[in-house]
């Protein structure tokens, strides 16, 4: 055989085996499960999640998923804890420790700690070691080996845990009501949490940046004006400060064809466009680009109450905040 094909076979049977070992958990959650879930969920304190070596790091990946989903959790180093880092840990607090073993030292170490404080312990371990028998809950989490020939590497076994740190985390937040803008909240530069939560007036040109030219304007003057400003428009009010229309570079080039150069012989309010596309600057920019899209336009006047430009939101302001 091959090598190629012997890598490939390799390959194929770590991943049948961790499969496996995910398929399995299924058949051991019970009413334990469901008390973890509630029990973190009506908690007033943090989730402390801890864990050593690559259990930990595991800890560390189920920490920021519960963090990110609405739980307060934090990791606690175990070899760490025992210098200092305990006072971390507060009665009111749950914590939840990994080990594959469930007999890892710098765990049990904590075990006294936990319980002189009344302290809920929820372990993701195996039956009948020391860890599950002093734990609260006990989330099963054992496997009957892992993918590593020679039986050593964590790898089925840390593939499980954080199976079961996924599947506490979206029980959590499906138990809590949690929405993309929850989401959103907690990931502000994520790309979902910018087409969640920033709006229109979050970026558009206001004040001073706004082109603005009257409807008795020279269209020379209208022409520098859109040439000043850089947005590829300008908005056109009448005398009392009113929107009453639009004029984009593409007006400019279609009058250019229709009228040739009598067009800079002519007012603004003879080449706008009358009733232009807005919106409101409390609206999600994404929507502003979805009208965008679907009027093949680059650019929306922002009204105020009193039908005044407020401002303009570009498309390429919406853009380049990673919005699409």
């Amino acid at each position: 055989m091959r090598q190629k094909d012997n890598l490939l076979d390799i390959a194929r049977d770590v991943l049948s085996a961790e499969a496996e070992a995910i398929i399995a958990l299924i058949a051991r959650l019970d009413s334990n499960f469901e008390k973890a879930v509630e029990t973190i969920f009506s908690s007033s304190g943090r989730t402390v999640v801890t864990g050593m070596g690559k259990s930990g790091l595991i800890g560390k990946k189920i920490a920021a998923t519960l963090s990110s989903t609405g739980t307060p959790t934090i990791f606690l180093h175990p070899a760490e804890a025992g210098h200092g880092d305990l006072g971390m840990v507060t009665a009111e607090d749950i914590v939840i420790a990994i080990s594959n073993s469930g007999e890892t030292d710098e765990i049990l170490r904590l075990i006294p700690y936990i319980k002189r404080f009344n302290v809920t312990l929820i372990s993701m371990t195996k039956p009948g070691s020391s860890l599950a028998r002093t734990s609260d809950m006990l989330l099963d989490v054992s496997v009957k080996g892992e993918a590593c020939p020679i039986e050593i590497v964590p790898t089925s076994s840390t593939t499980a845990a954080l199976a079961m740190g996924d599947a506490l985390a979206v029980a959590l937040l499906t138990r809590k009501g949690f929405r993309e803008e929850d989401f959103a909240i907690f990931h502000p530069n994520g790309s979902l949490g910018k087409k969640l939560l920033v709006r229109v007036e979050d970026l558009m040109h206001s004040g001073e940046s706004i082109p603005i030219v009257n409807v008795n304007a020279p269209m020379t003057d209208t022409t520098l004006e859109m040439s000043s400003k850089m947005l590829g428009m300008t908005v056109v009010c009448d005398d009392n400060g009113l929107i009453a229309g639009i004029i984009t570079d593409g007006d400019v080039r279609r009058g250019l064809h229709k009228w040739g150069a009598k067009l800079f012989e002519m007012r603004a309010g003879e080449v706008m466009l009358r009733k232009p596309k807005s919106i409101s600057g409390d609206i999600l920019a994404a929507k502003a680009l979805s009208i965008m899209e679907e009027h093949s336009i680059t650019s929306l006047i922002v009204p105020d109450e009193n039908n005044r430009p407020a401002g303009v939101i570009h498309l390429h302001d919406i853009l380049k905040n990673g919005i699409a």
